[in-house]
Order: structure tokens, then sequence, then C-alpha cells
């Protein structure tokens, strides 16, 4: 069995979703989710932790041009296939609630953009790459447009200029590559033996830069996020900020890296004050928020710009990081933007100064509240903390000042979340939340999922580390030895 299988059943999937409606629709989705997550398992039962790329195809594609077909998991891989194939089920269980205008179109472009984001977490194609890059735009620009909030259309132009703006730049990187690779291939083995100067790889370096930065994003490229992530319908946010967004850390690397070495040591200063100063700016940002989602985006940003800083310096302590936190940040970013879906949907309000006293009406939702903040704000044993620690220690190797400024975003984090979730769950019951009721049914399923999920990971990360270890180490080595 391929990963073709992985690739191809979102879209057979999206097809025969497309021409449901309502509930029929949002069953069907989730049926074809959850049947791709036990293929990923699959996957995962006879993955084999080592170096190789498995459960390969390489078919010719566009053969007169040097394009194949070609994908495989290998351990990095492989843990953004898990990050995509949990979340997705997750993500779709989390809008039961909800009633949307043509469902079936709306559930179809989620199992569509998940096909497009494997083929990015899976290629080794440098034109296939770019293809599901640019294929998992397309219909989270329609989620947003379509279902997103008033000034959608305004944000959601901004967002798709950004994005496809920087995208152009890569694809500028990848045929540059090709043109000096031998043979004239896009493979990425092709693409890291193409024998760039200094001066060349400077160029592809800031290409993919300019593409990776704006999708994580990474400051100054961040101002599309918060709006985008505002206006989003929460399903969209939660794609988006979930799995989207770590398209770019991905990219950074399995393509940037790795074939523009040189250039990456040579600005690693820069790209990691980059990375840090997003940690502290939007940290700082974060304190001012008076609605609830946007708090979350701001911390977003903090939370990635700590990943993208541990992956610039480039050891193994940072990519083994930046692997578990990706997976962990994805499920709790999801978990907090859910809190904020029910309370908004509920209460028809997101600002944190309207409510308080939740907690005495809703100690299930409560408890359920206060595991995903302690989750984000790292807390030993929850998931949150195995990952920033290790990226924390990359940048200490790296700097030690410049660990001690990234190390803010864990004071700065606890702060502001515990202050938002004291804010809408302790105190007294006002007009608005007296009338909140404790959630059950598919709210209480996806809510006990994502906390057993960061309770897990927390106390056992080994599974996950050991899983990404062998092709972490063998990365950095080929990349070090160029």
């Amino acid at each position: 069995m391929t990963v073709s299988i992985l690739i191809f059943l979102p879209v057979i999937a999206a097809l025969a979703v497309a021409f449901l409606k309502n509930d029929a629709a949002k069953h069907a989705a989730l049926f074809f989710s959850v049947v791709e997550l036990a293929v990923a398992l699959y996957f995962l039962s006879n993955f084999v932790p080592d170096a190789s790329t498995q459960f390969l195809i390489d078919v010719p594609w566009i053969s007169r041009i040097g394009v194949y077909f070609t994908a495989g998991i290998d351990g990095i891989s492989m843990i953004m296939v898990l990050l995509t194939t949990v979340l997705v089920p997750l993500i779709i269980l989390t809008t039961y609630k909800h009633t949307y205008s043509n469902a079936g179109a709306f559930y179809a472009l989620i199992l569509f953009m998940q096909a497009a984001m494997l083929v990015v977490f899976t290629a080794l194609d440098g034109f296939l790459f770019y293809v599901g890059w640019e294929a998992a735009l397309i219909p989270i620009y329609f989620i947003c447009a379509m279902w997103g909030g008033q000034d959608r259309i305004r944000i959601t132009l901004k967002f798709f200029i950004y994005t496809f703006a920087g995208s152009l730049f890569m694809l500028l990187a990848i045929i540059y590559l090709y043109f000096h690779t031998p043979g004239k291939l896009y493979s990425l083995e092709g693409f890291m033996h193409a024998g760039l100067s200094p001066q060349e790889q400077v160029w592809v370096f800031w290409a993919f830069f300019l593409a990776f930065a704006i999708k994580m994003p990474v400051f100054p490229f961040h101002t599309w996020q918060p709006d985008t992530y505002t206006e989003s319908p929460s399903a969209g946010t939660m794609m988006l900020s979930g799995i989207m967004l770590k398209m770019g850390i991905y990219g950074v690397i399995r393509w940037m890296v790795p074939n523009a070495p040189i250039s990456a040591f040579e600005w690693q200063n820069l790209t990691i004050i980059l990375s840090i100063v997003g940690i502290v700016y939007a940290s700082i940002i974060a304190f001012t928020q008076k609605d609830g989602k946007r708090l979350v985006a701001y911390s977003s940003i903090a939370h990635v710009g700590l990943i993208a800083a541990g992956i610039f310096a480039w050891n193994v302590q940072g990519l083994q990081g930046a692997m578990v936190q990706m997976l962990s940040h994805g499920i709790n970013v999801v978990g907090m933007f859910f809190i904020w879906d029910i309370i908004s949907r509920r209460l028809n309000t997101r600002e944190i100064s309207q409510l308080g006293g939740i907690a005495k009406n809703a100690p299930f939702f409560s408890i359920a509240f206060l595991i995903i903040v302690l989750g984000t704000v790292a807390l030993p044993l929850t998931n949150g903390f195995i990952g920033e620690f290790l990226l924390l220690n990359s940048v200490y190797q790296y700097n030690i000042w410049l660990a001690a400024v990234a190390g803010l975003t864990i004071i700065f984090g606890a702060v502001y979340m515990l202050r938002m979730y004291k804010g809408v769950m302790q105190g007294e019951t006002n007009d608005l939340t007296a009338v909140f009721t404790d959630v059950k049914g598919t709210e209480a399923l996806a809510l006990a999922i994502i906390c057993a999920l960061i309770i897990v990971i927390g106390v056992y990360p080994q599974p996950i580390l050991h899983i990404s270890e062998a092709a972490v180490n063998n990365l950095i080595n080929t990349v070090n030895l160029r």
C-alpha cells in the first residue's frame, strides 16, 4: 500500500459529500475522515522508525518536464500525517451544533483541503509540493469567504494576496533549482545535489523564506493572521491554525534549509531574532485583547514563533521539539477555538468583559477549558511542556540571551491565558452567563478527546519523539555535511 490512498481518499470523499445536504453531508464527512484516520493508523502500525522513506509512490506525471508524482512518508512526515488525520475528524465533530447553508460544499472543501495538505506533507517532488501548497489555499479561501464574519471578503482577500504572493517566490525558487539539477528533475534529492554557489543559495533561501514565513506566520509577515482567524468560521480557523500553518514550518525543515544550507546558517541569527521578536510582540498584543478568539490568535503567533526559533537554531532538540510541538499546538489551538465557538454560539459574544461565572453552571466545560489552557501554557505533564522545553533548550544551545527572551512566551502566556480563564469562568454570573448550560453530546465528546490527547501526550511523549528521531538525525547530519 502506498501513500497515494491517503492523498486520494479525501478527494473521492469530497466529491461524494459535495452532493449531500444538511446532516447527511455532516455525517458522511465525519465518516470519511475517520476512515482516513484509520488508514493513517494502519500506516503508523507498519511504519519502521528509521531514516528511510516508506509507502513510496513514484510514477511519471508530466515526464516531458521532469515532473513525477513522488510521495512517501518518513519520521518527519509521519508526525504531520498524524496531525492532519487526527484533527480533521475532530474539527468536523466540533461543527455538529452548527447549521451551514450548502453544507455539502462546506464539508467537501474541508476534505479537499485535507488532501492538499497531505500532498504537502508527503511530496518528494518540488512541483508536486507546490501544487499541494496552492491547492490547499483554494478551499480555505472559499470556506472563509462564504461562511465567515461580516468583514470576511476584505479580510479573506488580504489573506489570499499575502499567501499567494509568497507562493510565487517559492515557485521561482523551485524553477531555479530545477534548472540547476542534474537531469533537470524536480525531485527533492536532485535539488539537494544542485550544487548552488553561496550567492545562488541566498536567492533560493529568501524566496523560500518569504513563502514559509508568511504561512507560519513569522514577524513581520503576520498581519493577515489575527483578522483572518477572527473572521473565519470556527472550522476554518481550526483548519488554518491547527494544520495549515504547519505547512510553513514543515517547508522550512524539508525544503528551505536542506536546499540552501549555507544561507540558512549565514542568516541564522536574523531568522531566530525575527522569530523571538514575534513571540514578545504577539504576547504583548495578546494582553490587550478583549475578544477571546482574537486573544487566542495572537497566542498562536507567539507559540509558532518559538517553534520557528527552535528550527532555525538547527539542532536535534530544536527539530524534535518542533515535531512534538506542532502536534501539541494543533490539538491545543483547536481546543481553544472550540471553547470560544461554544461560548459565542450560546451567548452571542466573545467579549471577555461581558462574561464570568460560567464554571458554576458548567462544571465539565470549566474543567475541559482549564485542561486546554494548562496545555497551552505548557504546564508539566501536559502536551505543551515537552515541546517547549526542547525548543527552549535548542535556542539556549545557540545563545543563552536569546533563549531567555524566548522563554518569556511561557511567562506571558501563563498570565494572559489564566487571566482570560478567570474572567470567563470565575466570579459571579451575570444576566448573560446565568443561562449558560453545560456541554453534552458531540460537544462533550470533542472536548473529552482533546483533553485526553493533552494529558496522554504530556505524560508519555516518547512514542512521538521515537517516530521522528531517526529522520531528524539523518536530516541534520545530511545538511551539516553539505
